[in-house]
Parts: C-alpha cells; sequence; structure tokens
C-alpha cells in the first residue's frame, strides 16, 4: 500500500551555498490494513515525512509509492487526483471550512469526486462518529473533541485506502483524546485502512502494529 525509498528532504538557503536536511535515507514498506506509528521529537521530520508519503511535497530524493502509484514525478494535480482517490487526513487542528455545516464539510470531498448521493453517506458518516444530531452545526458551534469527529466522518467518507492522522489529539482534553483514538481505531479496523499516525505520544503508537522512531531526520529505530 505504501512503498518509501531512500527518503530525503533537503531545503535549500537563500544564497544556495547550504542545505539543511530534514529527512535523511528512510525507508519502510506497508501493507494493507497495516497501522503504523510514526513517532519521534519536536522537529524531527515527523510531519515531513507524513507529507511526502502523502504527496502533499516532492522529495529531494529516493521514491514514494502509494497504492502501487510512483508519486515521484507526477505533477501537482495529479498527486491531488492520487490523494483525491485513496487518501484521507485527520489533522490536530481540524482544518474544517468556518463557513459549510458539519454536514457540508464532510459533503465537500464526495462533491469534488462527483459521487452520487453524496449528502446521505456524509449523514451517513456523521452519524457512525456520534454527530447525527449535529449535522446542520457550524464549526464554531461544536466542541474540540465535535469538531475532530466531523474530521473523521470527512475522512472516511471517501474510503480511502491509506488515512493519514497528524497528532489528531494534539488540541484535545484527555476524555475527548482518548474518545478520538478509539474512533480512529475502530473505523479503521472495519474500513481495512492502513493507518499511518504521526504522534508524540508513545503509548498511542503502542496500540499500533509497527512503530518508526525518527531523530533529526534519521531513522532511529524500526519495528
Amino acid at each position: 500500500m505504501l512503498k518509501v525509498t531512500r527518503l530525503t528532504k533537503q531545503y535549500r538557503s537563500a544564497n544556495k551555498d547550504h542545505a539543511l536536511t530534514v529527512l535523511d535515507d528512510v525507508s519502510f514498506e506497508l501493507g494493507a490494513g497495516d497501522t503504523f506509528s510514526i513517532v519521534g521529537p519536536s522537529g524531527s521530520g515527523k510531519t515531513t515525512l507524513l507529507g511526502l508519503c502523502a504527496g502533499l511535497d516532492r522529495a529531494t530524493s529516493g521514491s514514494v509509492a502509494l497504492n502501487d502509484v510512483l508519486l515521484d514525478d507526477l505533477s501537482e494535480d495529479q498527486r491531488a487526483e492520487v490523494r483525491n482517490r485513496f487518501v484521507g487526513f485527520v489533522f490536530q487542528n481540524f482544518q474544517l471550512i468556518p463557513t459549510l455545516t458539519a454536514l457540508e464539510n464532510v459533503m465537500v470531498p464526495l462533491e469534488l469526486r462527483g459521487e452520487a448521493g453524496a449528502e446521505e453517506t456524509a449523514r451517513g458518516w456523521l452519524e457512525k462518529v456520534g454527530l447525527g444530531s449535529r449535522l446542520n452545526h457550524y464549526p464554531a458551534q461544536l466542541s474540540g473533541g465535535e469538531q475532530q469527529r466531523v474530521c473523521i466522518a470527512r475522512a472516511f467518507s471517501n474510503s480511502p485506502k491509506i488515512l493519514f492522522a497528524d497528532e489528531p489529539t494534539g488540541n484535545l482534553d484527555a476524555e475527548n483524546a482518548a474518545g478520538i483514538v478509539d474512533l480512529i481505531f475502530e473505523l479503521n479496523r472495519t474500513a481495512h485502512t492502513t493507518l499511518v499516525l504521526v504522534t508524540h505520544d508513545m503509548e498511542l503508537a503502542k496500540r499500533t502494529q509497527r512503530i518508526l522512531k525518527i531523530k533529526g531526520g534519521k531513522i532511529e529505530s524500526l519495528n
């Protein structure tokens, strides 16, 4: 489902005489339905790695194959199409559209794909995440935990092959965080989606089958 080969990401300084290496020679493979954590301190390269795996950015060297599609030489539009077809995202800061209701936020990716029955599908997913009575509420009218549930419904509504979750509980209190984690793992199990979870929380990471520890852009351990 995901094959990462010798991935390196560098940023050049303005005068191009110096390169900052934020990711250095990272490789791993994931199969369908695998659960995988990327852990490490702030600035270790976790979010950079996730972005490269999802085709949000392009590596300096190395390659990424997502669902057997090689992302390296695709244009930005082509990579966006791959994400739209195969990928779901859950972010720390929710990234909901404030002028749309919960229902409309979940409908957006379905409508972009031109799927019939977008509203019915969105309603179904919001009910699955416990928000059946909050369909017409705007993000500002929802708690942090409820907003993250909308994000989860939106992510799974496209039936993604792989779900990328970047610190999904980072803005939540302990009680809401526990509920969100349980929900992600339950929906992931029933949908047989590959899960890539970025976190600094080792207890959360231990719930996945494999853990990649990263430090200073390099693999510290992989099991």
